[in-house]
């Protein structure tokens, strides 16, 4: 190691340990503090950002864990020093020049530590309050599973725009241009990558034949099923994903309505749906479910979309911090707004129209139990299995009537949707 190399990543080490700082006051969603950070560093070099972002990530995954190694200690720079030796197994050799004597003998220390078994949430690295939920729905080997494949970084996949391009063309230039890639197992529209390629500027991105879009994403897109010239309503479109989906699904022909409470994401969207070449997107910014813009569209749309906001506990492997950042508070706060949510867009429902409710939680209180207690309220919907819903347009996935998907079984992040139908109006 050069004298050069020595203190650049001296001062790496010491920006891991400032953006690691910043990160465990759980204030703020780990990458936009991130992104804050190399924004206003823009000396650190792409490389070394990903290794402070995985460093930090790891951190965050495995916190009680790290916590109990280290003991009383729990400084930013310990947690990284213990992370290092321990998660990343790194020889005593690469702390030469980073860390000093007495720090290396800590190291050393770390290195042979061995810690009793602990409690069960601690062994999930899951908070207690959560690890508590999921076991009153989940045997235990069955939430620490769920809890281990959390703790993993997601793989990088990929929707192809239909519009523009078909998979197995974008599958060959990306291979030509040596990235390895390949079609995600469920959705017809998905490919995986082998890696995290930067793709900001690849020219299939810039010309929109593909989006970066997660495989459960995907597959909520073909629950929808929206038809051309059909009406839809993306409800809570966010910074659009899903929106940009359907509306290639639509081929761009008929109205699809993308709704939020948020000018920035909408903003967002504007810029995507021009790259995806779609004519038929319609943002639309409201103050809140019942906006009278929402009720202009009463009984008119063949298919309602609400992506509600949730806990997003089923999307830790690229949100790890989220599990630290929300409380049994927060999560009943988004239930009462997931109800009033899907209430409201109900209304938009014309007779013999789909409604598709879903989360990116694991949590009953989130999923089956807002579900149930609106079909209980509203007789004149009715439930379909998604699991024929995606059999008929050539899916072979089995998770029940109801879509439940896992990064442990499907390696998606954790997804949950109901199909409900209403009934004709002659019924």
């Amino acid at each position: 190691m050069s004298k050069h190399d020595e203190a650049a990543s001296r001062s790496l080490l010491i920006h891991a340990a400032r953006v690691l700082g910043a990160v465990l006051t759980f204030e703020h969603p780990a990458d936009g503090v991130l992104s804050r950070y190399f924004r206003e560093n823009r000396e650190i070099g792409h490389r070394d950002r990903g290794f402070i972002a995985e460093a930090v990530y790891g951190i965050v995954r495995r916190l009680r864990w790290l916590r109990r190694l280290v003991g009383e200690d729990v400084r930013p720079r310990t947690l990284l020093l213990a992370w290092l030796a321990r998660g990343e197994g790194w020889p005593m050799r690469h702390f030469e020049g980073l860390a000093s004597a007495t720090e290396r003998d800590w190291i050393s220390g770390i290195k042979a530590r061995e810690l009793e078994e602990g409690s069960f949430a601690e062994r999930a690295d899951l908070p207690d309050w959560l690890a508590e939920r999921l076991l009153a729905t989940h045997g235990e080997a069955e939430v620490l599973e769920l809890a281990h494949s959390l703790n993993r970084p997601a793989p990088l996949d990929l929707r192809v725009n239909v519009l523009k391009a078909d998979r197995g063309e974008v599958l060959e230039k990306l291979k030509f241009a040596g990235i390895e890639a390949k079609p995600c197992p469920f959705s017809p529209h998905g490919i995986r990558l082998g890696g995290k390629p930067a793709l900001q500027k690849h020219p299939l991105f810039l010309e929109g034949a593909f989006e970066v879009q997660d495989e459960g994403s995907q597959l909520l897109g073909f629950l929808v099923q929206p038809k051309r010239g059909e009406l839809v309503v993306d409800f809570c479109a966010g910074a659009g994903g899903k929106t940009l989906q359907l509306g290639a699904m639509m081929r761009s022909t008929g109205r699809l309505y993308a709704f939020d409470v948020s000018e920035k994401r909408l903003a967002k969207l504007k810029p995507r749906v021009a790259r995806a070449g779609l004519s038929n997107v319609h943002p639309v910014l409201i103050a809140h479910e019942r906006d009278a813009k929402v009720k202009r569209l009463a009984g008119k749309a063949d298919r309602v979309f609400v992506d509600a906001p949730c806990s997003g506990l089923g999307t830790l492997r690229r949100n790890p911090d989220l599990k630290w950042r929300q409380t049994p508070e927060s999560v009943a706060e988004m239930v009462a707004k997931q109800g009033a949510i899907l209430e409201s867009a109900a209304r938009l429902v014309k007779p013999a129209g789909r409604l598709v409710y879903a989360t990116c939680s694991l949590l009953v209180e989130e999923n089956d139990a807002i579900v149930d207690a609106f079909l209980a309220a509203h007789p004149e919907f009715r439930e379909v299995d998604a699991t024929e819903v995606l059999k008929k347009q050539g899916i072979a996935l089995d998770t029940g009537a109801r879509l439940r998907l896992s990064p442990r079984k499907h390696d998606t992040d954790g997804f949950f949707a109901a199909v409900l139908e209403r009934a004709p109006a002659d019924a």
